[in-house]
């Protein structure tokens, strides 16, 4: 009997040690020797040693008699530990996995400034933060979250890591920068008893096993834990692990692109594995897509997420079927930054049944040009499912060590100490050096231009000139349909050849046969650049040629910045350039011909027949989807910042397209909310707030769109001082009208109430709403355009039901004698009704060829027009 208790106590024993770790939970208050119980734990305070951790260095206890944020954890938040040297907190514990939370509130404490503060944690050999301000973490994550339109802001901040300990002992040392202080609030130290991150995952978009990571040898971060298509859940709701699930409204792209379901049936887990990944609760609710049934289904489910660069991400995806009871009836794609993670993904399939639930990984090497990552799914239209739809119940995003390492990049640049000291005399001294050197090549070059123009006097560049191949504005051509080039390719100002080269380049002849010399006949606008002519290339097509006036500094950066622009934008509703000249001091470009003209023109002031009530609902979405594409389709919004109809042109098939890019600018970095510039831009269009403030946002077109959408229903200039003096002003006018509920009072009369009454009624509610006074009060283009989508619905709907439509089309003055409906029906873009996801995810998540800011082509090849090209008095 002996010997059988001794071999039980001996394997219990070597289980104990080789099995997962045994340790209590460590919940430590910093800064105080009594004990509290909050959220049902049990918080010691950290001079309390008798509890299997010590603390080196005691530092200064601090506290602060209140807090500005309502917080389960507010009694912890109230003391602190300053440090103005190392300490380390070292626990006992046994071999194992474990979760390591700290908590910061800063707080200033006699003499010790919070904002001055900066340190370095390191947890056994893994270094979590580096030159470390808790002030300007949070101050970066309230900006980043009012970027995303949340309302909602902290005082306070929780680090969350997950640490793999090998010995006996876990040991948090926390180290101030020379000259300043650390502090901490609280420390967490969580033991996992289950196998949350083991095993190889392998990266997204690469095969095989050398491109696998193994989690195992990682230190790891919690970014993000997102509860998706549900409310937050508490620590107390998750007591294994003590988590907090975020809702994640706030990091949807677009939070009307997703529908919250639920189920109360009884949820088990697809793997016993799988028991503490997540909670059940977290599986109780999803998020699936809002409307499926659009345009090609290219349309996704979008989250935002801002990440450190130059690190490895793991994305936790879970899932669970509420809704379908067998296979192939929901499945689609997994995007992850732009690049597939998934085909045909079935979770009922995957999971094994319905209520069941599972979780995916997948691991993304984010390089250092990049801080954002993007989690989109979209239906798998190749899949042949009942179905096109997507679901997703939750996710996380843990960012991976590097060597050692999970610090920011900014956080490293910004430690102090003596070597920080050292870094920067020698940071200091090699900008010095730069600056020198540079200083040296400018007046070299200066001295060869000096020379060269001494040396050849009739080649030399008129006043005001520049010829655009000196900004490296194009490469080599690819496309030179006769393989003319640019000898030895083209220069930029520092001397190294350029390689973004668009369109096909034209010699000079060729353009003076186009245009039969220039023939002032042909010219169809005039701007300060200069003059636009209607020509024809060798091809048979028409085109428009832009040629700036070499005597003429005026227009010249408009002009500049329209090349760099259109260098890096693709889109059916925006304009495309064909190709370019670049020869004897000449400098143009070259579009395909817009047939129709502005908007504007078939509005009022010519004799052209006027649009039908769809063909304008045509015309403004086809200019929203542009606008939209400007604000979100690169890593750094473009503002066109003159929005109006005579920029906005009208193709042989009445397809819209945002024209005249000279005055636009890139919007504000992700820790920005506006760009402050001059005021520029049209009046009667020019956004008030932008005009007082000079503070220039995305929300600066969409109040010029507003104005648009008035004048499309009004069919009168914006500025008229031949009126009375209430009428001058076309969006002060109609705003009125409007909030009486009687727009339909100063509707343009040749619209003769062909329309749907409920579609416009919404069309003046939604122009209402982009008049708003202050920027953050107006939608984002996203939402107006789905709400536009949504009144050309309401206003197909009515023709349907009252069976009226062709009756409609009969008494209108069709737009094209020959055929009446040129442009709608025989548009297939016109005539689906698409969801709002799919305007604002329409160029998301194809792999490389639709990745943001790519020069690919979002949509059929347009070649769209500048409103100079049409309207004889431009801008």
């Amino acid at each position: 009997m002996k010997v059988c208790v001794l071999i039980c106590m001996v394997l219990l024993s070597g289980f104990i040690k080789s099995g997962e770790a045994q340790t209590k939970p460590f919940l430590v208050n910093c800064g105080v020797t009594s004990s509290v119980n909050i959220d049902g734990r049990r918080w010691i305070g950290d001079l309390d040693t008798g509890d299997n951790f010590t603390l080196s260095y005691p530092g200064i206890a601090a506290s602060t008699p209140n807090i500005s944020e309502e917080s389960i954890y507010e009694t912890l938040y109230k003391t602190a530990r300053f440090f103005t040297e190392s300490s380390n907190y070292t626990f006992g514990v046994d071999p194992g996995n474990y979760y390591l939370r700290l908590h910061f509130y800063p707080f200033s404490f006699e003499d010790n400034d919070v904002s001055k503060s900066l340190f370095t944690i390191m947890a056994n050999n893994l270094k979590l933060v580096s030159g470390f301000s808790v002030t300007t973490e949070i101050s970066r994550k309230n900006s980043y979250m009012e970027t995303l339109g949340s309302n909602s802001s902290s005082s306070s901040l929780m680090k969350e890591y997950f640490v793999n300990v090998n010995s006996a002992e876990l040991v948090i040392e926390v180290i101030p920068d020379e000259g300043t202080f650390a502090f901490v609030n609280a420390i967490e130290v969580i033991p996992v008893l289950s196998k949350l991150f083991e095993g190889s995952v392998s990266k997204v978009g690469e095969n095989g096993a050398d491109n696998s990571l193994n989690l195992g040898e990682r230190g790891i971060e919690t970014v993000y834990r997102l509860n998706v298509g549900g409310p937050e859940i508490k620590p107390d709701r998750d007591q294994d692990l003590w988590r907090i699930w975020e809702s994640d409204i706030s990091y949807m792209f677009t939070s009307y692109a997703g529908s919250e379901i639920k189920n109360a049936s009884n949820i088990t887990y697809s793997s016993v594995n799988d028991s503490s990944v997540a909670p059940l609760l977290v599986y109780e609710t999803a998020r699936t897509m809002t409307n499926n049934e659009v345009l090609e289904k290219r349309f996704n489910m979008s989250w935002k997420l801002e990440v450190d660069p130059n690190f490895d991400y793991l994305v936790r995806l879970h899932f669970c079927e509420l809704v379908y009871d067998k296979d192939n009836q929901r499945v689609f794609r997994i995007y992850v930054n732009n690049k597939t993670a998934s085909e045909n993904f079935d979770v009922f399939a995957r999971a094994g049944g319905m209520n069941k639930a599972y979780h995916q990984d997948y691991v993304d090497v984010v390089s250092s040009q990049i801080d954002t990552l993007w989690i989109q799914l979209g239906p798998d239209t190749a899949a042949g499912a009942t179905g096109t739809d997507a679901l997703l119940n939750g996710l996380e995003i843990f960012k991976l060590s590097r060597r050692g390492d999970l610090s920011r990049i900014s956080d490293r640049s910004g430690s102090g100490g003596k070597s920080g000291g050292l870094k920067s005399r020698a940071l200091w001294l090699g900008i010095g050096a730069g600056v020198a050197s540079i200083a040296v090549i400018a007046f070299l070059c200066a001295m060869f231009v000096r020379r060269r123009n001494t040396m050849a006097p009739n080649k030399s560049h008129p006043p005001g000139w520049r010829p655009f191949f000196l900004h490296g504005t194009f490469g080599n051509s690819t496309n030179n349909a006769q393989g003319s080039k640019f000898p030895g390719g083209t220069l930029t100002l520092n001397g190294s050849m350029a390689t973004i080269r668009t369109g096909k380049y034209f010699t000079l002849a060729e353009m003076r046969l186009a245009t039969n010399n220039f023939d002032d006949s042909l010219v169809i606008g005039v701007g300060g650049f200069g003059k636009v002519y209607k020509g024809e290339i060798d091809d048979g097509s028409l085109v428009a040629i832009k040629r700036a006036h070499p005597q003429s500094q005026q227009g010249l950066r408009e002009f500049e910045t329209e090349i760099e622009m259109l260098s890096k934008l693709r889109h059916r509703h925006l304009v495309s350039m064909i190709g370019f000249c670049q020869e004897q001091n000449e400098m143009i470009l070259v579009y395909e011909y817009m047939a129709n003209g502005t908007l504007r023109t078939h509005l009022f002031g010519s004799d052209l027949p006027p649009l039908t009530w769809k063909q304008r609902l045509d015309a403004c979405i086809g200019a929203a989807r542009g606008l939209h594409y400007l604000h979100t389709g690169a890593e750094r919004s473009i503002i066109h910042r003159d929005v109006k109809t005579t920029n906005i042109l009208l193709d042989e098939n009445f397809v819209a397209k945002m024209a005249d890019f000279g005055l636009s600018k890139t919007g504000p970095a992700l820790d920005h909310t506006h760009v402050s510039t001059a005021v520029k831009g049209s009046f009667g269009y020019l956004d008030p707030e932008y005009f007082r403030r000079q503070h220039l946002t995305e929300k600066s077109d969409v109040y010029s769109f507003g104005v648009v959408l008035f004048e499309v229903v009004c069919a009168r200039p914006v500025i008229n001082p031949s009126l009375p003096k209430d009428q001058i002003n076309l969006a002060e006018w109609a705003i009125r009208w409007q909030r009486q509920g009687s727009l339909e009072s100063i509707v343009d009369p040749k619209l003769r109430k062909c329309y749907s009454l409920d579609s416009f009624k919404k069309f003046g509610e939604i122009a209402e709403k982009c008049l708003a006074d202050e920027g953050k009060n107006r939608p984002t283009m996203g939402e107006v355009l789905w709400h536009l989508e949504y009144v050309l619905q309401l206003h197909e709907a009515s023709l349907r039901r009252n069976s009226v439509e062709d009756s409609f089309s009969s008494t209108q003055i069709p737009a094209n004698p020959d055929n009446p409906e040129v442009g709608n029906e025989n548009n297939a873009d016109h005539n689906l009704v698409e969801g709002r996801e799919t305007v604002i995810d329409l160029n998301l998540g194809e792999d490389e060829e639709n990745t943001r800011g790519s020069s690919i082509s979002n949509g059929t090849a347009g070649v769209e027009e500048f409103s100079q090209l049409v309207h004889p008095q431009g801008r």
